[in-house]
């Protein structure tokens, strides 16, 4: 049963992240893309280099939520998915505290903690590739 439930966080939690990765690079699922995200971040303060960086956070996202939802180099998925946390809790979300309520970075944390415990456990059997 506990390979069958690390499946279950690995697929939620990777293709959640897969899905905001093509939301940034491709504007896909009701995303902005590229353009767009990066006049976000630019207008949050992170100049110069908007594009850049809408790139650089989506394929983290993309990436490591693949990677994350995979089961292979599950350690590489969730350092990636980490630091966009990370990123996003200095940037963004930590200024308004903990809670969620106040757009704080309590599900950031939950994350970051979460990817990290799989990690850490491993992927469990039940993974696309094998080593």
């Amino acid at each position: 049963m506990a390979a069958l439930g690390l499946l279950i966080i690995r697929l939620v939690i990777g293709l959640t992240f897969v899905g905001h990765g093509a939301q940034k690079l491709f504007g896909w699922f009701g995303g902005t893309g590229v353009s767009e995200t990066g006049q976000w971040l630019e207008s949050i303060g992170i100049k110069p280099g908007g594009k850049i960086w809408a790139v650089v956070a989506g394929a983290c996202e993309l990436i490591g939520g693949l990677l994350f939802a995979a089961g292979w180099m599950t350690p590489l998925g969730a350092a990636l998915i980490t630091i966009i946390m990370i990123d996003a809790i200095i940037t963004v979300h930590g200024r308004n505290g903990y809670w969620l309520t106040n757009n704080g970075f309590e599900y950031n944390f939950v994350l970051i903690a979460v990817t990290i415990g799989v990690a850490f456990i491993g992927p469990g059997r039940y993974v696309l590739f094998s080593p």
